[in-house]
């Protein structure tokens, strides 16, 4: 079994960090991860909408769709959303993390263990609920 994970961002270099920063496996005790890239908004609500995704990270800069927009629309519209992530680009984002109801925030630039263990951390709280 594998665990899966949007990445959205409309940026290719942001999601090749991402999918850099979490390989394939994430914690020893965690199965395999999975990795979805999604470039645009309709694309991560359409995926979301059909399940079978165990944690999204959004780009809080994606353009024109800011992560922390489409993680508010998600919380809202996504019967039994996964946990998400969203990849802040300052400090002073915080709130807007807050607004969006995030899960986890991840500042920009991507520091491969904050992102490994914010990932590892919700994903071992959705497989203890979901068990």
């Amino acid at each position: 079994m594998a665990l899966k994970v949007l990445v959205y961002s409309d940026d290719a270099a942001v999601r090749a960090q991402v999918l850099l920063a979490l390989g394939t496996r994430i914690a020893p005790e965690l199965p395999r991860i999975e990795c979805v890239e999604v470039a645009t908004q309709p694309v991560v609500v359409r995926t979301l909408d059909k399940g079978g995704i165990d944690l999204a990270i959004l780009d809080g800069e994606a353009h024109p769709a800011g992560g922390l927009g489409v993680c508010r629309q998600v919380k809202d519209e996504v019967y039994n959303a996964p946990p998400v992530i969203v990849l802040t680009g300052r400090p002073a984002d915080a709130w807007l993390a807050t607004w969006s109801r995030a899960d986890g925030v991840v500042p920009q630039p991507i520091d491969p263990v904050i992102l490994a263990e914010t990932a590892a951390t919700l994903l071992r709280q959705r497989l203890a609920v979901t068990a």
